[in-house]
Protein backbone atom coordinates (compact mmCIF):
# COMPACT_ATOMS: atom_id res chain seq x y z
CA UNK A 1 0.00 0.00 0.00
CA UNK A 2 1.52 3.02 -0.74
CA UNK A 3 1.88 6.12 2.01
CA UNK A 4 -1.08 8.55 0.15
CA UNK A 5 -3.70 5.51 1.02
CA UNK A 6 -2.73 6.02 4.75
CA UNK A 7 -3.09 9.04 4.18
CA UNK A 8 -6.31 9.21 3.08
CA UNK A 9 -7.68 6.76 5.63
CA UNK A 10 -6.68 8.76 8.54
CA UNK A 11 -8.23 11.86 7.16
CA UNK A 12 -10.94 10.35 6.78
CA UNK A 13 -11.16 9.10 9.89
CA UNK A 14 -10.24 12.74 11.71
CA UNK A 15 -12.95 14.01 9.52
CA UNK A 16 -15.57 11.59 10.21
CA UNK A 17 -14.50 12.43 14.74
CA UNK A 18 -14.95 15.98 13.35
CA UNK A 19 -18.20 15.46 12.43
CA UNK A 20 -19.07 13.71 15.70
CA UNK A 21 -17.84 16.41 17.53
CA UNK A 22 -15.33 14.33 18.88
CA UNK A 23 -11.86 15.62 21.58
CA UNK A 24 -10.08 17.82 19.48
CA UNK A 25 -6.71 16.28 20.58
CA UNK A 26 -7.88 13.28 18.95
CA UNK A 27 -8.72 14.27 15.82
CA UNK A 28 -5.26 16.48 15.70
CA UNK A 29 -3.48 13.32 16.59
CA UNK A 30 -4.49 11.72 13.02
CA UNK A 31 -3.68 14.92 11.13
CA UNK A 32 -0.41 15.31 12.29
CA UNK A 33 0.27 11.55 11.85
CA UNK A 34 -1.31 11.66 8.06
CA UNK A 35 0.81 14.75 8.07
CA UNK A 36 3.98 13.10 8.75
CA UNK A 37 3.19 9.99 6.96
CA UNK A 38 2.86 12.80 3.51
CA UNK A 39 6.34 14.14 3.90
CA UNK A 40 7.94 10.54 4.74
CA UNK A 41 10.79 9.91 1.77
CA UNK A 42 9.86 5.98 2.50
CA UNK A 43 7.19 3.86 2.56
CA UNK A 44 5.21 2.38 5.28
CA UNK A 45 4.90 -0.87 4.39
CA UNK A 46 8.40 -1.17 4.47
CA UNK A 47 8.97 0.06 7.96
CA UNK A 48 6.40 -1.85 9.03
CA UNK A 49 7.71 -5.21 7.42
CA UNK A 50 11.20 -4.33 8.51
CA UNK A 51 11.47 -5.94 12.22
CA UNK A 52 14.73 -3.55 13.20
CA UNK A 53 12.41 -0.66 12.69
CA UNK A 54 9.96 0.63 14.72
CA UNK A 55 6.93 3.25 13.01
CA UNK A 56 6.67 5.52 16.32
CA UNK A 57 10.14 6.43 15.61
CA UNK A 58 8.54 8.46 12.92
CA UNK A 59 7.37 11.86 14.60
CA UNK A 60 4.05 12.46 15.13
CA UNK A 61 3.00 8.52 15.25
CA UNK A 62 2.25 7.10 18.79
CA UNK A 63 1.68 3.99 20.05
CA UNK A 64 -2.32 4.30 19.04
CA UNK A 65 -1.37 5.69 15.40
CA UNK A 66 0.90 2.53 15.47
CA UNK A 67 -1.64 0.12 16.20
CA UNK A 68 -4.36 1.52 13.97
CA UNK A 69 -1.47 1.77 10.80
CA UNK A 70 -0.55 -2.44 11.13
CA UNK A 71 -4.20 -3.04 10.91
CA UNK A 72 -4.74 -1.12 7.80
CA UNK A 73 -1.62 -2.96 6.61
CA UNK A 74 -3.48 -6.03 7.46
CA UNK A 75 -7.03 -5.01 6.24
CA UNK A 76 -7.38 -1.95 4.76
CA UNK A 77 -9.22 0.00 7.31
CA UNK A 78 -9.03 0.34 11.16
CA UNK A 79 -11.37 0.15 13.72
CA UNK A 80 -11.84 3.54 14.93
CA UNK A 81 -12.42 4.33 11.18
CA UNK A 82 -15.02 1.73 11.28
CA UNK A 83 -16.75 2.40 14.38
CA UNK A 84 -17.26 6.04 12.57
CA UNK A 85 -18.52 4.40 9.65
CA UNK A 86 -21.13 2.74 11.83
CA UNK A 87 -22.13 6.04 13.09
CA UNK A 88 -21.52 8.24 9.61
CA UNK A 89 -21.81 6.90 6.30
CA UNK A 90 -19.06 7.43 3.33
CA UNK A 91 -21.02 9.91 1.80
CA UNK A 92 -20.86 12.52 4.97
CA UNK A 93 -17.48 12.83 3.82
CA UNK A 94 -18.49 14.20 0.18
CA UNK A 95 -20.58 16.54 1.60
CA UNK A 96 -17.29 17.76 3.30
CA UNK A 97 -15.83 18.46 0.37
CA UNK A 98 -18.61 21.04 -0.89
CA UNK A 99 -17.48 24.55 -0.06
CA UNK A 100 -19.08 26.80 2.55
CA UNK A 101 -19.65 23.42 4.74
CA UNK A 102 -17.61 22.17 7.78
CA UNK A 103 -17.42 19.54 9.78
CA UNK A 104 -19.98 21.41 12.37
CA UNK A 105 -22.26 22.67 9.32
CA UNK A 106 -22.48 19.21 7.87
CA UNK A 107 -22.71 17.46 11.36
CA UNK A 108 -25.92 19.71 11.89
CA UNK A 109 -27.60 19.37 8.97
CA UNK A 110 -27.47 15.50 9.17
CA UNK A 111 -28.59 15.61 12.86
CA UNK A 112 -31.82 18.00 12.03
CA UNK A 113 -32.66 16.24 8.40
CA UNK A 114 -31.29 13.24 8.73
CA UNK A 115 -29.21 13.87 5.40
CA UNK A 116 -25.88 12.01 4.67
CA UNK A 117 -25.55 12.42 0.60
CA UNK A 118 -25.35 14.82 -1.81
CA UNK A 119 -28.49 14.14 -3.57
CA UNK A 120 -30.30 14.68 -0.05
CA UNK A 121 -28.06 18.00 0.22
CA UNK A 122 -28.65 19.34 -3.24
CA UNK A 123 -32.56 19.01 -2.57
CA UNK A 124 -32.53 20.83 1.36
CA UNK A 125 -30.88 23.51 -0.89
CA UNK A 126 -33.33 24.02 -3.80
CA UNK A 127 -36.07 23.83 -1.12
CA UNK A 128 -34.80 26.36 0.86
CA UNK A 129 -34.07 24.42 3.73
CA UNK A 130 -30.60 25.12 4.76
CA UNK A 131 -31.46 28.63 5.54
CA UNK A 132 -33.68 27.17 8.57
CA UNK A 133 -30.10 26.23 10.47
CA UNK A 134 -28.15 28.57 12.78
CA UNK A 135 -25.22 30.39 10.24
CA UNK A 136 -26.98 29.36 7.23
CA UNK A 137 -28.76 31.80 4.61
CA UNK A 138 -29.93 32.10 1.02
CA UNK A 139 -26.53 32.90 -0.19
CA UNK A 140 -25.08 29.88 1.11
CA UNK A 141 -27.57 27.53 -0.66
CA UNK A 142 -26.84 29.42 -3.49
CA UNK A 143 -23.29 28.61 -3.09
CA UNK A 144 -24.10 24.63 -2.44
CA UNK A 145 -25.64 24.28 -5.44
CA UNK A 146 -22.61 25.94 -7.56
CA UNK A 147 -20.14 23.87 -5.62
CA UNK A 148 -22.38 20.42 -5.67
CA UNK A 149 -22.75 20.63 -10.04
CA UNK A 150 -18.69 21.59 -9.83
CA UNK A 151 -17.92 18.68 -7.56
CA UNK A 152 -19.88 16.79 -10.05
CA UNK A 153 -18.47 18.01 -13.03
CA UNK A 154 -14.82 16.81 -11.50
CA UNK A 155 -15.57 13.18 -10.34
CA UNK A 156 -13.84 10.41 -11.31
CA UNK A 157 -10.70 13.04 -11.84
CA UNK A 158 -7.22 12.60 -10.24
CA UNK A 159 -4.48 15.22 -9.75
CA UNK A 160 -1.85 14.99 -12.38
CA UNK A 161 0.88 14.69 -10.10
CA UNK A 162 -0.56 11.35 -8.89
CA UNK A 163 -1.68 10.03 -12.56
CA UNK A 164 1.86 11.01 -14.00
CA UNK A 165 3.06 8.55 -11.05
CA UNK A 166 0.85 5.88 -11.64
CA UNK A 167 1.52 6.16 -15.40
CA UNK A 168 5.72 6.34 -14.24
CA UNK A 169 5.56 3.07 -12.46
CA UNK A 170 3.87 0.87 -15.13
CA UNK A 171 5.73 2.26 -17.76
CA UNK A 172 9.11 1.28 -15.96
CA UNK A 173 7.33 -2.17 -15.36
CA UNK A 174 6.80 -2.89 -19.23
CA UNK A 175 10.00 -1.53 -20.00
CA UNK A 176 11.23 -5.07 -18.28
CA UNK A 177 10.10 -6.87 -20.45
CA UNK A 178 12.18 -8.17 -22.94
CA UNK A 179 12.61 -6.63 -26.10
CA UNK A 180 10.21 -3.15 -25.17
CA UNK A 181 11.77 -0.54 -27.64
CA UNK A 182 9.47 2.49 -26.26
CA UNK A 183 6.50 2.74 -23.03
CA UNK A 184 5.00 6.13 -22.90
CA UNK A 185 2.40 8.16 -21.37
CA UNK A 186 0.03 9.71 -23.69
CA UNK A 187 -3.14 11.09 -23.19
CA UNK A 188 -4.05 14.43 -20.98
CA UNK A 189 -0.58 12.99 -18.79
CA UNK A 190 1.25 13.78 -22.06
CA UNK A 191 -0.76 17.27 -22.30
CA UNK A 192 0.19 17.98 -18.95
CA UNK A 193 -3.36 18.73 -17.88
CA UNK A 194 -4.09 19.18 -14.30
CA UNK A 195 -6.35 16.60 -13.66
CA UNK A 196 -6.63 13.43 -15.28
CA UNK A 197 -9.68 11.36 -16.65
CA UNK A 198 -8.00 8.37 -16.85
CA UNK A 199 -4.15 7.36 -18.20
CA UNK A 200 -3.36 6.13 -22.17
CA UNK A 201 -0.42 3.73 -22.14
CA UNK A 202 1.46 2.77 -25.22
CA UNK A 203 4.38 -0.07 -25.93
CA UNK A 204 6.36 -1.17 -28.67
CA UNK A 205 8.47 -4.02 -29.15
CA UNK A 206 8.47 -7.47 -27.29
CA UNK A 207 5.93 -10.19 -27.79
CA UNK A 208 2.44 -8.46 -26.90
CA UNK A 209 0.78 -11.54 -25.72
CA UNK A 210 3.57 -11.42 -22.98
CA UNK A 211 3.23 -7.60 -21.90
CA UNK A 212 -0.34 -7.66 -21.89
CA UNK A 213 -0.74 -10.49 -19.27
CA UNK A 214 2.14 -8.84 -16.70
CA UNK A 215 0.51 -6.03 -17.18
CA UNK A 216 -3.39 -7.04 -15.78
CA UNK A 217 -1.06 -8.70 -12.94
CA UNK A 218 1.13 -6.05 -11.41
CA UNK A 219 0.45 -5.37 -8.03
CA UNK A 220 -1.15 -1.75 -8.70
CA UNK A 221 -3.57 -3.10 -10.59
CA UNK A 222 -6.85 -3.53 -8.81
CA UNK A 223 -9.02 -4.59 -11.22
CA UNK A 224 -9.08 -5.79 -15.05
CA UNK A 225 -12.13 -4.38 -17.11
CA UNK A 226 -10.88 -5.61 -20.78
CA UNK A 227 -7.66 -7.78 -21.62
CA UNK A 228 -7.18 -8.65 -25.17
CA UNK A 229 -4.11 -9.58 -27.85
CA UNK A 230 -2.76 -6.47 -27.69
CA UNK A 231 -5.04 -4.20 -25.41
CA UNK A 232 -5.69 -4.23 -21.51
CA UNK A 233 -7.83 -1.77 -19.44
CA UNK A 234 -7.31 -1.84 -15.74
CA UNK A 235 -8.55 -0.24 -12.48
CA UNK A 236 -5.27 0.80 -10.81
CA UNK A 237 -4.83 0.96 -6.87
CA UNK A 238 -8.27 1.64 -4.49
CA UNK A 239 -8.59 5.16 -5.89
CA UNK A 240 -9.82 3.50 -9.35
CA UNK A 241 -7.72 5.37 -11.74
CA UNK A 242 -8.44 3.40 -15.51
CA UNK A 243 -5.28 2.91 -17.25
CA UNK A 244 -5.79 1.47 -20.78
CA UNK A 245 -2.24 -0.43 -22.23
CA UNK A 246 -1.95 -0.77 -26.01
CA UNK A 247 0.94 -2.93 -27.82
CA UNK A 248 1.54 -1.66 -31.26
CA UNK A 249 4.41 -2.25 -34.33
CA UNK A 250 7.04 -0.07 -34.61
CA UNK A 251 5.62 1.63 -37.78
CA UNK A 252 2.82 2.83 -36.41
CA UNK A 253 4.17 3.87 -33.17
CA UNK A 254 4.65 7.89 -33.64
CA UNK A 255 0.73 7.83 -35.35
CA UNK A 256 -0.70 6.09 -32.06
CA UNK A 257 1.41 8.33 -29.84
CA UNK A 258 -0.16 11.65 -31.61
CA UNK A 259 -3.82 10.30 -31.90
CA UNK A 260 -3.86 8.84 -28.66
CA UNK A 261 -2.21 12.11 -27.11
CA UNK A 262 -5.06 14.70 -28.49
CA UNK A 263 -6.67 16.58 -27.65
CA UNK A 264 -9.74 16.00 -28.88
CA UNK A 265 -10.19 19.13 -31.02
CA UNK A 266 -6.32 19.37 -31.85
CA UNK A 267 -6.74 15.94 -33.70
CA UNK A 268 -9.95 16.83 -35.66
CA UNK A 269 -8.07 19.76 -36.84
CA UNK A 270 -5.31 17.52 -38.05
CA UNK A 271 -7.20 15.24 -39.52
CA UNK A 272 -9.16 17.84 -41.50
CA UNK A 273 -5.62 18.98 -42.58
CA UNK A 274 -4.47 15.62 -44.02
CA UNK A 275 -7.95 15.34 -45.59
CA UNK A 276 -7.27 18.82 -47.75
CA UNK A 277 -3.56 17.39 -48.64
CA UNK A 278 -5.00 14.17 -49.77
CA UNK A 279 -4.26 11.70 -46.82
CA UNK A 280 -6.27 10.15 -44.13
CA UNK A 281 -5.30 10.31 -40.63
CA UNK A 282 -5.74 7.96 -37.69
CA UNK A 283 -4.01 6.01 -34.80
CA UNK A 284 -2.23 3.59 -37.71
CA UNK A 285 -0.48 6.19 -40.07
CA UNK A 286 -0.65 8.89 -42.27
CA UNK A 287 -1.81 7.62 -45.57
CA UNK A 288 -2.59 8.17 -49.10
CA UNK A 289 -6.46 8.50 -49.78
CA UNK A 290 -6.14 6.46 -53.04
CA UNK A 291 -4.76 4.03 -51.71
CA UNK A 292 -3.45 1.95 -48.53
CA UNK A 293 0.03 2.94 -48.70
CA UNK A 294 1.72 3.76 -45.36
CA UNK A 295 3.53 8.02 -45.72
CA UNK A 296 4.49 8.48 -41.82
CA UNK A 297 3.75 6.82 -39.03
CA UNK A 298 6.82 5.60 -36.92
CA UNK A 299 7.62 8.75 -35.26
CA UNK A 300 5.28 12.06 -34.60
CA UNK A 301 7.55 14.49 -36.53
CA UNK A 302 7.52 12.87 -39.50
CA UNK A 303 3.77 13.21 -39.55
CA UNK A 304 3.70 16.64 -38.28
CA UNK A 305 6.10 17.54 -41.36
CA UNK A 306 3.87 15.48 -43.85
CA UNK A 307 1.36 17.66 -42.97
CA UNK A 308 3.42 21.17 -43.42
CA UNK A 309 3.87 21.84 -40.08
CA UNK A 310 6.59 22.12 -37.46
CA UNK A 311 6.29 19.42 -34.39
CA UNK A 312 4.02 20.76 -31.61
CA UNK A 313 4.83 20.05 -28.21
CA UNK A 314 1.82 17.73 -26.50
CA UNK A 315 1.46 20.81 -24.20
CA UNK A 316 0.25 23.21 -26.74
CA UNK A 317 -2.56 20.88 -28.58
CA UNK A 318 -5.60 22.40 -27.03
CA UNK A 319 -7.00 23.76 -30.92
CA UNK A 320 -5.77 27.54 -29.56
CA UNK A 321 -3.65 28.47 -32.16
CA UNK A 322 -1.24 26.16 -32.12
CA UNK A 323 -1.98 24.54 -35.94
CA UNK A 324 -1.62 27.81 -37.45
CA UNK A 325 1.77 28.98 -35.83
CA UNK A 326 3.30 25.47 -36.36
CA UNK A 327 2.54 26.06 -39.81
CA UNK A 328 3.84 29.74 -39.97
CA UNK A 329 6.70 28.98 -37.81
CA UNK A 330 6.06 30.75 -35.04
CA UNK A 331 5.52 28.59 -32.47
CA UNK A 332 7.83 29.75 -29.23
CA UNK A 333 10.84 27.94 -27.52
CA UNK A 334 8.91 26.72 -24.66
CA UNK A 335 10.31 26.96 -20.90
CA UNK A 336 12.40 23.55 -20.15
CA UNK A 337 12.63 22.36 -16.37
CA UNK A 338 16.93 22.76 -16.67
CA UNK A 339 15.82 26.82 -17.37
CA UNK A 340 14.86 27.28 -13.58
CA UNK A 341 17.30 28.45 -11.54
CA UNK A 342 16.34 29.06 -8.02
CA UNK A 343 12.08 28.13 -6.08
CA UNK A 344 10.80 31.10 -4.36
CA UNK A 345 8.20 30.41 -2.18
CA UNK A 346 9.14 27.41 0.28
CA UNK A 347 7.95 27.39 4.09
CA UNK A 348 10.55 26.50 7.04
CA UNK A 349 9.55 25.30 10.88
CA UNK A 350 9.58 29.02 11.33
CA UNK A 351 5.66 28.37 10.64
CA UNK A 352 3.82 25.59 9.25
CA UNK A 353 6.85 24.03 7.12
CA UNK A 354 8.44 20.71 8.13
CA UNK A 355 11.54 21.59 7.94
CA UNK A 356 14.57 23.93 9.03
CA UNK A 357 15.86 26.70 6.93
CA UNK A 358 18.69 25.15 6.56
CA UNK A 359 17.72 21.91 5.49
CA UNK A 360 15.44 23.50 2.86
CA UNK A 361 18.65 25.55 1.04
CA UNK A 362 20.34 22.21 1.53
CA UNK A 363 17.97 20.06 -0.28
CA UNK A 364 17.80 23.15 -3.13
CA UNK A 365 21.45 22.92 -3.37
CA UNK A 366 21.73 19.35 -4.08
CA UNK A 367 19.01 19.96 -6.44
CA UNK A 368 21.21 21.97 -8.35
CA UNK A 369 19.95 25.62 -7.60
CA UNK A 370 21.22 28.81 -7.82
CA UNK A 371 19.06 30.62 -5.13
CA UNK A 372 16.03 30.54 -3.01
CA UNK A 373 13.67 32.28 -1.32
CA UNK A 374 12.40 31.46 2.09
CA UNK A 375 8.87 32.95 2.37
CA UNK A 376 7.29 31.74 5.66
CA UNK A 377 3.38 32.80 6.63
CA UNK A 378 2.59 36.33 7.97
CA UNK A 379 0.23 36.62 11.40
CA UNK A 380 -2.79 36.53 9.93
CA UNK A 381 -2.01 32.69 9.37
CA UNK A 382 -2.32 32.05 13.28
CA UNK A 383 -2.49 28.17 13.21
CA UNK A 384 0.67 28.30 11.02
CA UNK A 385 1.84 30.40 13.51
CA UNK A 386 2.20 33.27 11.24
CA UNK A 387 5.18 35.73 11.80
CA UNK A 388 4.16 38.97 13.15
CA UNK A 389 6.73 42.08 12.50
CA UNK A 390 8.98 41.41 15.11
CA UNK A 391 9.82 37.95 13.88
CA UNK A 392 9.94 38.52 10.13
CA UNK A 393 12.51 41.68 11.28
CA UNK A 394 14.55 39.17 13.16
CA UNK A 395 13.98 36.03 10.35
CA UNK A 396 14.95 38.87 7.83
CA UNK A 397 18.52 39.12 9.75
CA UNK A 398 18.84 35.45 10.38
CA UNK A 399 18.52 34.47 6.49
CA UNK A 400 21.26 37.11 5.59
CA UNK A 401 23.43 35.73 8.15
CA UNK A 402 22.85 32.55 6.57
CA UNK A 403 23.59 33.51 3.18
CA UNK A 404 26.56 34.78 3.88
CA UNK A 405 27.71 31.58 5.08
CA UNK A 406 29.21 30.41 2.29
CA UNK A 407 26.59 27.62 1.34
CA UNK A 408 26.99 27.59 -2.24
CA UNK A 409 23.31 28.75 -3.13
CA UNK A 410 22.38 32.23 -2.44
CA UNK A 411 19.28 32.30 0.39
CA UNK A 412 16.83 35.58 -0.40
CA UNK A 413 14.83 36.72 2.69
CA UNK A 414 11.48 37.00 1.86
CA UNK A 415 7.66 36.42 3.28
CA UNK A 416 4.43 35.19 2.38
CA UNK A 417 2.30 37.85 3.49
CA UNK A 418 -1.49 37.55 3.61
CA UNK A 419 -3.67 40.22 1.75
CA UNK A 420 -6.00 41.45 4.31
CA UNK A 421 -9.82 41.76 3.14
CA UNK A 422 -9.02 45.38 2.13
CA UNK A 423 -6.08 44.89 0.35
CA UNK A 424 -3.94 45.82 2.63
CA UNK A 425 -0.77 43.78 3.88
CA UNK A 426 -0.56 42.34 6.74
CA UNK A 427 2.82 43.12 7.97
CA UNK A 428 3.50 47.08 7.94
CA UNK A 429 5.88 48.18 5.43
CA UNK A 430 8.79 49.52 7.73
CA UNK A 431 8.87 45.37 8.36
CA UNK A 432 8.30 44.30 4.60
CA UNK A 433 11.23 46.70 3.45
CA UNK A 434 13.94 44.46 5.45
CA UNK A 435 13.22 41.45 3.32
CA UNK A 436 14.29 40.67 -0.39
CA UNK A 437 10.90 40.12 -1.80
CA UNK A 438 7.38 39.81 -0.46
CA UNK A 439 4.76 36.97 -1.75
CA UNK A 440 1.26 38.54 -1.53
CA UNK A 441 -1.75 35.95 -1.50
CA UNK A 442 -5.07 35.38 0.08
CA UNK A 443 -5.62 33.02 2.53
CA UNK A 444 -8.89 34.42 3.60
CA UNK A 445 -12.37 36.11 2.76
CA UNK A 446 -12.43 34.10 -0.65
CA UNK A 447 -16.20 34.69 -1.08
CA UNK A 448 -16.47 38.36 -1.84
CA UNK A 449 -18.52 39.53 -4.60
CA UNK A 450 -15.77 40.25 -7.64
CA UNK A 451 -16.01 43.82 -7.67
CA UNK A 452 -14.53 43.78 -4.19
CA UNK A 453 -12.21 41.10 -4.96
CA UNK A 454 -10.83 42.98 -7.66
CA UNK A 455 -10.17 46.01 -5.63
CA UNK A 456 -8.58 44.33 -3.00
CA UNK A 457 -6.20 42.44 -5.55
CA UNK A 458 -5.60 45.97 -7.14
CA UNK A 459 -4.95 47.13 -3.70
CA UNK A 460 -2.20 45.04 -3.08
CA UNK A 461 -0.44 45.31 -6.30
CA UNK A 462 -0.08 48.84 -5.62
CA UNK A 463 1.84 48.22 -2.38
CA UNK A 464 5.58 49.27 -2.96
CA UNK A 465 6.68 45.96 -1.36
CA UNK A 466 4.60 43.58 -2.98
CA UNK A 467 7.08 41.73 -5.83
CA UNK A 468 5.20 38.66 -7.04
CA UNK A 469 1.17 37.56 -6.18
CA UNK A 470 1.25 33.89 -4.84
CA UNK A 471 -1.60 31.35 -6.38
CA UNK A 472 -3.57 34.25 -7.97
CA UNK A 473 -7.29 32.55 -8.18
CA UNK A 474 -6.98 30.47 -4.64
CA UNK A 475 -7.99 27.42 -6.49
CA UNK A 476 -7.48 23.86 -4.86
CA UNK A 477 -8.03 21.63 -7.33
CA UNK A 478 -10.72 18.75 -7.48
CA UNK A 479 -11.64 20.48 -4.17
CA UNK A 480 -12.33 24.81 -4.53
CA UNK A 481 -12.91 27.02 -7.80
CA UNK A 482 -11.26 30.01 -7.82
CA UNK A 483 -12.67 33.37 -6.34
CA UNK A 484 -14.01 35.29 -9.17
CA UNK A 485 -12.65 38.37 -9.82
CA UNK A 486 -11.54 40.66 -13.12
CA UNK A 487 -8.65 39.00 -13.77
CA UNK A 488 -7.83 41.30 -17.09
CA UNK A 489 -7.74 44.07 -15.08
CA UNK A 490 -5.29 42.80 -12.16
CA UNK A 491 -2.73 41.04 -15.02
CA UNK A 492 -2.61 44.76 -16.72
CA UNK A 493 -2.07 46.24 -12.90
CA UNK A 494 0.43 43.69 -12.42
CA UNK A 495 1.77 44.38 -15.50
CA UNK A 496 2.12 48.13 -15.35
CA UNK A 497 3.59 47.86 -11.25
CA UNK A 498 6.35 45.14 -12.51
CA UNK A 499 4.60 42.81 -9.88
CA UNK A 500 5.22 39.22 -11.09
CA UNK A 501 2.52 36.72 -10.89
CA UNK A 502 3.48 33.07 -10.06
CA UNK A 503 2.60 29.84 -11.49
CA UNK A 504 2.48 27.21 -8.16
CA UNK A 505 3.70 24.41 -8.73
CA UNK A 506 1.54 22.09 -5.82
CA UNK A 507 -0.04 19.95 -7.66
CA UNK A 508 -3.04 20.32 -5.76
CA UNK A 509 -3.19 24.10 -6.94
CA UNK A 510 -1.14 24.77 -10.28
CA UNK A 511 -2.66 28.11 -10.32
CA UNK A 512 -2.75 29.91 -12.63
CA UNK A 513 -3.52 27.83 -15.03
CA UNK A 514 -2.48 27.62 -18.44
CA UNK A 515 -5.22 29.62 -20.61
CA UNK A 516 -5.01 32.20 -17.42
CA UNK A 517 -1.38 32.21 -17.95
CA UNK A 518 -1.76 33.06 -21.76
CA UNK A 519 -3.90 35.82 -20.96
CA UNK A 520 -1.75 37.53 -18.88
CA UNK A 521 1.22 37.16 -21.03
CA UNK A 522 -0.74 39.03 -23.39
CA UNK A 523 -1.16 41.98 -20.83
CA UNK A 524 2.60 42.15 -20.54
CA UNK A 525 2.95 40.27 -17.10
CA UNK A 526 6.20 38.35 -15.87
CA UNK A 527 5.64 35.27 -13.87
CA UNK A 528 7.72 32.93 -11.33
CA UNK A 529 7.51 29.32 -10.75
CA UNK A 530 8.11 28.13 -7.38
CA UNK A 531 6.40 24.69 -5.68
CA UNK A 532 5.14 26.87 -2.30
CA UNK A 533 6.80 23.54 -0.54
CA UNK A 534 6.47 22.70 3.25
CA UNK A 535 8.93 20.11 2.91
CA UNK A 536 12.19 19.45 0.97
CA UNK A 537 10.49 16.59 -0.82
CA UNK A 538 8.11 19.29 -1.87
CA UNK A 539 10.51 21.13 -4.22
CA UNK A 540 10.39 17.96 -6.67
CA UNK A 541 6.83 19.68 -7.65
CA UNK A 542 8.41 22.05 -9.44
CA UNK A 543 8.50 20.24 -12.86
CA UNK A 544 4.06 20.21 -12.50
CA UNK A 545 4.76 24.01 -12.46
CA UNK A 546 6.65 24.05 -15.24
CA UNK A 547 4.57 21.98 -17.53
CA UNK A 548 2.01 24.59 -16.20
CA UNK A 549 3.47 27.57 -17.72
CA UNK A 550 4.16 25.40 -20.91
CA UNK A 551 0.72 24.81 -21.02
CA UNK A 552 0.58 28.89 -21.18
CA UNK A 553 2.71 29.20 -23.94
CA UNK A 554 5.65 30.68 -21.81
CA UNK A 555 9.30 30.89 -22.53
CA UNK A 556 12.32 30.88 -20.77
CA UNK A 557 12.61 34.43 -21.19
CA UNK A 558 8.96 35.06 -19.69
CA UNK A 559 9.66 33.19 -16.35
CA UNK A 560 11.60 35.38 -13.71
CA UNK A 561 13.39 32.81 -12.12
CA UNK A 562 15.14 31.50 -15.14
CA UNK A 563 17.52 34.56 -14.50
CA UNK A 564 20.97 34.28 -12.62
CA UNK A 565 20.88 35.33 -8.78
CA UNK A 566 22.39 39.02 -9.65
CA UNK A 567 19.85 39.75 -12.81
CA UNK A 568 16.37 38.04 -10.81
CA UNK A 569 17.00 40.32 -8.07
CA UNK A 570 17.29 43.69 -10.94
CA UNK A 571 14.24 42.15 -12.04
CA UNK A 572 11.94 42.14 -9.70
CA UNK A 573 10.04 45.22 -8.55
CA UNK A 574 11.70 48.45 -8.06
CA UNK A 575 11.32 49.23 -4.18
CA UNK A 576 11.19 52.81 -2.59
CA UNK A 577 14.59 54.09 -1.85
Amino acid sequence: MENAEYVRLLEETADLMEIAGEDGFRIRSYRNAASAIEGLPERIDDILKNPARKVTDVPGIGKGIAAALTEIAARGSFERRDKMLEKYPPTALEMLKIQGLGPKSVALIIEHYRVSTLDGLERLAREGKLRELPRMGAKLEEKVLRSIASYRQRAGRFLLSFATGVARELSDHLRTHAGVKRAEAAGSVRRGKETVGDVDLLVTGGDAGEIIEGFVKHPRVHEVLVKGENKASVKAGMEGLQVDLRALPAESYGAALQYFTGSKTHNVALRQRALKQGYTLNEYGLMKLDGAALVAGATEEEIYAKLGLAWVPPELREQTGEIEAAEAGTLPKLIELGDIRGDLHMHTTETDGRATLEEMAAEAKGRGYEYIAITDHSKALAMANGLDEARVKKFARRVRELDACALGIRVFSGLECDIRRDGTMDIENDALAELDLVVASVHGYMNLEPAEMTDRLLRAIENPYVSIIGHPTGRVLLHREGYPFDFDQVAKAAARHGVSMEINASPERLDLGGAMIRAAQSRGVRFTISTDAHHPKHLANLPYGVVTARRGWLTRADVLNTLPAGEFMQALRKRPS
